[in-house]
């Protein structure tokens, strides 16, 4: 007989859920943030690629202020390297250096998505397994009652 020690076992199924359920929730906010990245990269290659050297832009100096500034030299971008570095590089390889982070965001998210396709994968097999205690624990209360009613 299962009695209460099934319930005990479906609630632990259903809290394993819940932790996956959870666990896929940050992943997918993960995917978004590192798609967020991607589109910021896209404008500013497509900034780098379009702008020359004289026109007028808007530089964002934080808390939603900006100012007015003149490019002065196209081939003077300073593209952040990682870890805190910084380089000075010309248009060619500030894009070629932009596109580069775009391809390891997309092998992240890549990654990401094979670790929730694993979790969803793990999240299918629980709830088969609570549906078949589900359907072992009806049909031994259905007997339980048959054997009542026989007794009667």
């Amino acid at each position: 007989m299962m009695g209460g020690g099934g319930q005990q076992q479906l609630q632990q199924l259903s809290q394993e859920l819940e932790a996956i359920d959870e666990e896929i929730e940050e992943l997918e906010a993960e995917i978004e943030d590192y798609r967020n990245q991607q589109s910021e990269i896209d404008e500013a290659v497509e900034a780098i690629e379009t702008l020359d050297s004289g026109e007028t832009v808007q530089v964002p100096l934080g808390g939603g202020a900006y100012l007015r500034a003149e490019v002065q030299d196209i081939d003077e971008v300073i593209v952040d390297l990682g870890g805190g570095y910084a380089a000075e590089q010309d248009q060619n390889d500030a894009v070629d250096a932009l596109e580069r982070k775009r391809d390891v965001l997309d092998d992240r998210v890549d990654e990401v998505q094979d670790e929730i396709s694993e979790l969803e994968a793990e999240s299918d097999e629980i709830e088969q397994q609570a549906q078949q205690m589900q359907q072992q624990m009806q049909q031994q209360q259905m007997q339980q009652l048959q054997e009542q009613q026989g007794d009667e």
